[in-house]
């Protein structure tokens, strides 16, 4: 009978677990040229996430928007991204004011309205979900269209959504990518 060696015995996957499982352990302990341990790392953020804080004020100039004066509800969210930040903007207008606003972003086009809601599930890599909001593909009757692809300074593109809110009162979504 033929003498087989411990290696040829264990099989190469189960050696495999071994040799990594070994080597993860023996990375666990590294220590510093003065012998002390590193100090632990901070845990790593998934990409995208939400910054928090961003105040609707910053989100506002970043998308180079002015908030007019008579808004409400004014909410806003900063997502960073592996390349681009997305950022949202959302407020309520008197829907009297609504025209001059849009008139003041400039839109490429004008805007088109869409009667009935995007079919089929939506799923925007900045929801206006996070603003506790219903997203502007899911509601009817909704203006939109993009203001600009590309923007001034690092914005990438800025595309508005409006869609009434309530009696005389229309909502305002803004969604841009930096």
């Amino acid at each position: 009978m033929k003498e087989t060696r411990r290696w040829e015995r264990c099989g190469v996957p189960a050696c495999g677990v071994a040799v990594v499982a070994g080597l993860v352990a023996g990375c666990g302990g590294a220590t510093a040229h003065d012998g002390a341990r590193d100090a632990p790392r901070s845990p790593v953020r998934q990409v995208p996430y939400w910054l928090d804080g961003a105040a609707p004020p910053a989100v506002a100039q970043q998308l180079h928007v002015a908030v007019p004066a008579t808004a409400t509800e004014v909410k806003a969210a900063h997502q960073k991204g592996f390349q681009d930040d997305g950022l949202l903007l959302a407020f309520a207008l008197p829907s009297s004011d609504v025209d001059g606003f849009v008139a003041q972003l400039a839109p490429e086009r004008p805007l088109r309205t869409r009667q009935e809601p995007v079919a089929g599930a939506v799923k925007p890599t900045t929801p206006f979900a996070h603003l506790g909001l219903p997203e502007p593909e899911s509601l009817p009757g909704v203006r939109e269209g993009q203001v600009c692809a590309p923007c001034q300074g690092d914005l990438n593109s800025l595309d508005v959504a409006v869609a009434r809110a309530g009696e005389g009162t229309s909502r305002i979504y803004l969604r841009g990518v930096d």
